[in-house]
């Protein structure tokens, strides 16, 4: 239903702007523990929808919610011999008069008695708190979610336990069908007569775990007679099968087909498994390098995007998704047949997902993402230590003004692969029914 559909839109942007209001106290709270002075807490960019002003600090939403910021005085450090309370005029040259213009805003904020409140003048450990914050409260977020969703309701395993959606016959790989037809030939499961409900716990006499492992070492058996042991109504038994060589799609890559591996004709039966601690870690841990991975590639991964937007191409179903794929996302989610409590797991791993990867792209040592000021705390932190191991003058603060013409350059990169993500995401979109 169409209002289904919208109302998961709605639900979904409500959740992400809840996220990034608490991406942007990450940022807030040690700003104002160190006693940088906040002008402004904002949820979304644009006109400002609503607004009240506590202390200094002005707290309010704004209508596109596509991110958020804090406003803290004092992030560039003024020109080299300059008065610090005093604004300078602007040099002339156009990278010159961008970063001195620039520094005259940062300035402008600046009033009497702020000296020691401005960003800048901070350790570099209090720098790189402030602006680590913002992605740590996205990994505490996705841990959280993570942790309700595989601890609390449990994670979705294929069990080596013959389902009923087991086919008894050999069906080719080119044939998308799961019924037999006559002449279709037993599967070796079938012959050796295994029912639904048999447990694999042993192959040739090593001991099966997981479905993942059977199919491992099926597959490296390639055709032959084996001994598979099972348990069938809570008895162990042994029965002997006479495996067979097919082709298979790859376990890695559906999309590629593996010639010739062993073949036994069973289908797993999913079940819903309560996980511990030390999972969520491992399945954080695990998300977390794909993450990275699809970051390192995400220049190529865009290209595809481009190709999907305007070729018409089929798109990467683990290509980058944006805002508003993630918001399609959500309504086809609440609008599906699937149950309540299914659609609940869907939304709490739909948003863990998108925390951490909001966290994971904003620790890319880049201006203006966090990662930029977090590197620039870093290497004030180096010069400082070096400085004091050789025993030489204290160094300035590390002057990030020096890269903001590059900073804009890669801000409007960002704009731009923003709004390929949002056409894509609307011509083109990623499903999740495929």
């Amino acid at each position: 239903m169409i209002w289904l559909n919208i109302a998961g839109i709605v639900i979904f942007v409500l959740c992400l702007m809840a996220s990034i209001g608490l991406h942007e106290i990450g940022h807030l709270v040690p700003a104002k523990i160190f006693g940088v002075r906040v002008t402004q807490y904002m949820v979304g960019f644009g006109p400002t929808m609503w607004s009240k002003r506590k202390g200094e600090t002005e707290y309010g939403i704004k209508w596109i919610p596509f991110g958020g910021y804090i406003r803290m005085i004092g992030m560039l450090p003024p020109r080299p011999g300059d008065d610090p309370t005093k604004v300078r005029s602007t040099s002339t040259g156009p990278f010159q008069g961008l970063i001195e213009s620039a520094r005259d805003v940062a300035q402008e904020e600046v009033g009497p008695g702020d000296e020691n409140r401005v960003f800048y003048r901070k350790k570099w450990w209090q720098k790189v708190i402030i602006m680590s914050g913002g992605p740590f409260m996205n990994f505490v977020l996705a841990f959280g979610l993570f942790s309700v969703l595989l601890m609390g309701w449990g994670l979705v395993v294929d069990k080596p336990i013959v389902s009923p959606k087991t086919t008894t016959c050999v069906v080719p790989i080119t044939e998308k069908r799961a019924e037999c037809k006559p002449g279709d030939l037993p599967t070796p499961a079938a012959q050796a007569g295994m029912k639904v409900g048999d447990e694999i716990v042993s192959f040739n006499g090593v001991a099966i775990t997981s479905w993942e492992q059977a199919t491992n070492t099926i597959r490296a058996h390639g055709k032959g007679l084996a001994k598979v042991g099972i348990i069938r109504d809570g008895k162990p038994m042994t029965l002997d099968v006479t495996l067979i060589a097919q082709d298979r799609p790859d376990l890695d890559d559906p999309k590629k087909i593996v010639k010739n591996v062993g073949f036994l004709g069973v289908a797993p039966t999913r079940v819903r498994e309560q996980q511990s601690f030390g999972s969520v870690l491992g399945y954080m841990g695990d998300l977390t390098g794909k993450v990275a991975v699809s970051l390192v590639n995400l220049p190529q991964k865009m290209v595809g995007v481009w190709e999907a937007a305007f070729s018409g191409e089929e798109r990467d179903k683990e290509g980058p998704v944006g805002v508003v794929g993630a918001g399609r996302m959500g309504g086809e989610i609440l609008a599906s047949e699937l149950p309540g409590e299914d659609k609940f797991l869907f939304y709490l791993n739909l948003l863990a997902g998108f925390n951490l990867a909001i966290g994971m792209f904003n620790l890319i040592p880049l201006l203006p993402l966090d990662g930029g000021h977090i590197a620039g705390g870093l290497w004030e932190g180096l010069k400082r230590a070096y400085a004091r191991v050789a025993r030489k003058p204290e160094p300035r603060y590390v002057d990030i003004a020096k890269v903001l013409p590059l900073t804009y350059v890669l801000a409007i990169v960002m704009i731009v692969m923003a709004g390929l993500l949002a056409y894509a995401d609307l011509v083109n979109p990623i499903t999740l029914s495929g």
